[in-house]
């Protein structure tokens, strides 16, 4: 049985809870069978659904644009930090809502190009297009009958950018679809957020505003674009089902074929929406996608150009294909409809790269383990399994962790062409003898085919003599202390996730199981936030104990604790606990592992 057959989905709806923010709502998984369970049934079912456009495209792009674009992050000659469609929100720069429409008065995206962003897009190697037809302040960047706050009435612009993009995408190939903001509506009457009255003083409710802008919004862009791919709603919140559902039924009578993900809300999207700018560590089930942006913000905003390089957005989409995923990467135009030429460049190297090793990527499988590897990461597909590397070894050595089957050939991919790979299996490990220099800049392959059917893998954590190893605190057993996820802000609304483990009791510790290929010394270093300085303990099943006082900030950084050795090869734990600190404030991320090469 191939990868590809044994790693497929069965359309079962199931519930998932949607952590972006705090208004993001119940959501719904997709139900999957065992990894490497012997199932006939899960393909046919996604195959001939519509489920399968977006299983197998695995690379999309968003589009964060409006009329917060033509401030770009300023208002009244003051820059707000963060992320910038949210400028209107009284968390930001609080702008009433009569002079907020006052800005659509100079909005003139006169650079926009449909074409040029749908053939950006493809050239990065993307699939389909979202974007956003109304977002939470409520302008339509589209042509509604239902509103004239909307880019074709209100401003110079006086064209639908929306109709241009649809028919870009179609004579593209690109799939198409419209995010819109169906709960949040901060400038009309009875949306939630919105003006509690409406222009003649009159109290509005969220029934006028579902039935007099929602529903008739959604219907619009639902009919006047022809056939569409997806419909993303945002931030349900506390809408009442009845409204999710009568939005929900008609998008599937109007748009059979177009997907919905889970922030409809109450379950009734096809599949799950995991976070905002959040590559999850762990497979996750069923059919599902993560949204990521080139920046921080999500929109354009003057003076954020920490845009990712091409070998991260390349890594982050293998590694989210990696754990059964969907990767959804955002640009975000500026007031003239331009999308920014360092974030444009850096799509289309990575694109480049996607263009050469389209298999890494497109109807892709998840890896035979649940996390990445620390060299990189693998997808499936086919008959085949492919190793990124994307962090290559110096030594001419790539080992290949608790691999169970038996492999038939494994080759070095370089474009078009290939050369074989030697190899060899001992005590569990398979390593690769490969060239000193990397065949390439960004992300180099590795193609290995297997010897009958796959055994699977053995998902123990590895520890590598050649590349540094992270043990993140999420693949730990947590004894007497707390182990969650967290979530916090850098800038306002650039969400940072971690999985970490604080509120320590007596003999709180964290443990972790892992496979070490060669036995020596190496660098231990700690990532922990807290207070004042800590003393934290690090000790092996063999006895070695590491022992360290180091500072502590607000901020998790990694601290050197001093050198760990392991005496033997083979499974082993390392147990870490707090010996002196405040227990409710100190907080441990990561562990991490160098080898120390003579």
């Amino acid at each position: 049985m191939s990868f590809k057959n044994i790693n497929k989905y069965v359309l079962l709806l199931a519930t998932v809870i949607i952590f972006s923010n705090s208004l993001y709502s119940q959501g719904s998984e997709k139900g999957m069978e065992e990894m490497w369970g012997d199932t006939s049934v899960t393909e046919d079912a996604l195959k001939n659904g519509k489920g399968k456009f977006f299983d197998e495209s695995n690379f999309g792009m968003f589009i964060h644009w409006g009329l917060f674009s033509n401030l770009g992050g300023v208002w009244k000659d003051k820059t707000y930090y963060g992320i910038g469609e949210w400028i209107m929100n009284p968390r930001m720069a609080g702008i009433p809502v009569d002079d907020y429409k006052k800005i659509a008065n100079d909005f003139n995206p006169v650079n926009f190009d449909a074409k040029k962003i749908a053939r950006l897009a493809k050239d990065a190697g993307m699939k389909y297009i979202i974007i956003t037809s109304k977002h939470h302040e409520g302008f339509a960047m589209f042509d509604s009958k239902v509103s004239d706050f909307n880019i074709v009435d209100a401003t110079p612009f006086g064209r639908d950018p929306m109709h241009e993009l649809a028919d870009a995408c179609h004579e593209l190939g690109l799939g198409f679809g419209f995010y819109y903001s169906h709960n949040q509506d901060w400038t009309a009457p009875g949306g939630t957020r919105g003006p509690k009255v409406d222009q003649n003083g009159k109290e509005a409710t969220f029934k006028d505003y579902f039935y007099n802008k929602c529903k008739p919004q959604v219907r619009e862009i639902c009919t006047n674009y022809g056939e569409i791919d997806f419909v993303w709603f945002d931030t349900p919140g506390d809408m009442e089902k009845k409204y999710v559902v009568e939005l929900a039924e008609m998008v599937r009578e109007l748009q059979p074929k177009a997907m919905m993900c889970s922030r409809v809300g109450y379950g009734l999207g096809d599949y799950a929406s995991v976070g905002d700018m959040e590559v999850p560590t762990k497979r996750i089930k069923g059919l599902w996608e993560t949204c990521d942006t080139n920046n921080d913000s999500w929109s354009y905003a003057w003076y954020d150009n920490n845009f990712k390089s091409p070998k991260i957005i390349l890594g982050r989409l293998i590694e989210t294909v990696g754990r059964g995923g969907s990767y959804l990467f955002n640009v975000g135009p500026n007031a003239l409809g331009e999308v920014p030429q360092i974030g444009a460049e850096f799509l289309e190297e990575a694109g480049a790269w996607i263009k050469k090793y389209p298999q890494v990527i497109y109807g892709a499988g998840p890896s035979p383990w649940d996390y990445k590897l620390a060299w990189g990461d693998v997808t499936t597909n086919g008959e085949s399994m492919f190793l990124a590397v994307s962090e290559w070894p110096k030594d001419g050595k790539l080992h290949l962790p608790g691999f169970k089957s038996e492999i038939a050939s494994a080759r070095l991919l370089k474009g078009n062409r290939s050369s074989k790979v030697n190899f060899k299996a001992n005590n569990g490990w398979v390593t690769f003898d490969v060239p000193f220099e990397a065949p390439e800049k960004l992300i180099s392959v590795i193609e290995v085919k297997l010897k009958g059917k796959h055994q699977g893998v053995d998902d123990t954590l590895a520890i590598y003599p050649n590349v540094e190893t992270e043990l993140i605190t999420e693949f730990g057993v947590v004894t007497n202390a707390e182990q969650k996820n967290i979530r916090w802000m850098e800038k306002f609304g650039e969400w940072k996730h971690v999985n970490q483990v604080g509120s320590w009791k007596e003999g709180g510790k964290v443990t972790w199981t892992v496979n070490v290929k060669e036995a020596g010394y190496y660098y231990l270093d700690l990532a922990y936030s807290g207070e004042n300085r800590l003393v934290w303990k690090t000790e092996t099943d063999e006895g070695i104990v590491v022992q360290n006082q180091q500072a502590a900030t607000e901020k998790y950084e990694f601290y050197k604790m001093g050198i760990l050795e392991f005496k033997t090869p083979g499974k082993h734990t390392i147990t870490t606990s707090l010996v002196e600190g405040n227990p409710k404030t100190s907080s441990l991320k990561t562990l991490k592992l160098s080898p120390i090469n003579e």
